[in-house]
């Protein structure tokens, strides 16, 4: 007892204030391939279109940016007070990208992992915050070849993160399946429809999210994991979901990457409807429901093997209920949340994904058609990327 009152005591080293952000307002990024056009594979060719492309995204609302890998380039929107506004930012990062890819002869796709690429011909970025999570995490780091999208939501008051985070837990495998692209690894099939999920967990601090009650309990866990030199600072928290504190958000990062823009759009609706939701949940006065943390791994680990078929637990006395058919159900449920925030469109759309298939079963009917060639999936891939799902080549 003595212990247990004296670390209670304990007078906290590292605090972490909360950026004010207007309430629901979205904000995304988007981890992006570059390719041969002809092969296929990778080019590590990021570092020599990045300063123009930095530069001429300077006065813009969209950025572009480096990321771990040099086959890798992230466009991040501005702050939109609506989806829409967030993804027109993403589709002018996107042209202003193809103005420089385009006459170096590299394509763009999007996916949670490469068909076929290997890691060891991969190179990493050249700045120091790389080299140290390589030297950290050894062959787990150097296998990172992941791609995905991070959705960020405004909440405006701090007391009500922690809660949100919480309830939306129970709602990161519903996501997590809608965007699973990672099916193959490496030139194999892994058997899962987002390998990505269960690797990027591997790294330090990675992987769900732990059950705090509060901005002071998420305090205290940071005060621990600085004090012990686990991280340097909350960016170095890497949860599926997790507070960012510096833009004032909710960021979900447990999905893959979207191999289009228009699913980039419905996975941001929802994430908004939901945050949305819970936040008039809090306002009413009511308790936002959680599930034990045993069912929220389980999760995870069904969404992350059978995507858009899994069996999820959607309650904490264990109902389970199919994904596709629990999705379609919180499309109807929470239709006049969408209304409000003026995103109907792009989250009815989410219906689309559940009838014409998720990019990992897209990229699996590729394969079987073409007698199973992976660069047949990333040509498939470069032509979503660039025209929509089932868009002829332009």
């Amino acid at each position: 007892m003595s212990v247990l009152r004296g670390a209670a005591c304990q007078t906290l080293l590292v605090t972490q204030e909360f950026t004010e952000s207007a309430r629901s307002t979205v904000g995304l990024e988007w981890e992006i391939m570059l390719a041969d056009p002809d092969s296929g594979d990778l080019v590590g060719r990021a570092p020599e279109l990045l300063d123009a492309l930095e530069d001429e995204s300077a006065p813009e609302r969209h950025t572009v940016t480096g990321e771990l890998l040099t086959n890798t380039i992230e466009v991040t929107s501005g702050i939109g007070d609506s989806v829409a506004h967030a993804i027109g930012d993403i589709a002018a990062a996107i042209a202003a990208v193809r103005a420089t890819t385009d006459p170096a002869g590299i394509e763009l796709l999007s996916a949670g992992s490469h068909p076929f690429a290997q890691w060891f011909d991969q190179q990493v970025t050249d700045k120091g915050r790389y080299h140290r999570l390589i030297e950290r995490t050894q062959w787990w780091g150097r296998n990172m070849m992941i791609w995905g999208i991070h959705v960020h939501i405004g909440v405006e008051d701090r007391d009500k993160v922690m809660p949100i985070i919480g309830a939306l837990t129970a709602y990161l495998p519903h996501l997590q399946a809608l965007a699973s692209s990672s099916p193959y690894w490496a030139g194999e099939r892994t058997g899962y429809a987002s390998n990505r999920a269960l690797v990027f967990q591997q790294l330090p601090t990675a992987g769900l999210p732990w059950t705090l009650q509060s901005w002071s309990e998420y305090e205290r866990y940071l005060d621990d994991m600085v004090r012990t030199g686990v991280m340097a600072d909350a960016t170095e928290v890497r949860w599926d979901i997790r507070p960012a504190p510096r833009w004032g958000t909710i960021e979900v990062r447990a999905c893959d990457g979207l191999s289009t823009l228009t699913e980039l759009s419905s996975i941001a609706a929802v994430t908004q409807v939901l945050v949305e939701h819970f936040s008039h949940q809090l306002d009413a006065g009511e308790t936002l429901a959680i599930m034990p943390p045993w069912f929220h791994r389980e999760n995870k680990w069904r969404a992350a093997r059978y995507g858009m078929d899994a069996r999820l637990i959607v309650d904490a006395v264990g109902t389970q209920r199919l994904v596709r058919d629990h999705v379609a159900e919180m499309l109807t449920d929470l239709a006049p949340v969408a209304v409000d925030l003026g995103c109907s469109t792009e989250f009815a759309a989410t219906k689309k994904i559940i009838d014409s298939g998720a990019s990992y079963e897209r990229q699996i009917r590729v394969a079987e058609a073409s007698g199973g060639d992976l660069r047949e999936v990333v040509q498939h891939l470069i032509r979503e990327f660039r025209s929509g799902p089932g868009s002829p080549v332009i």
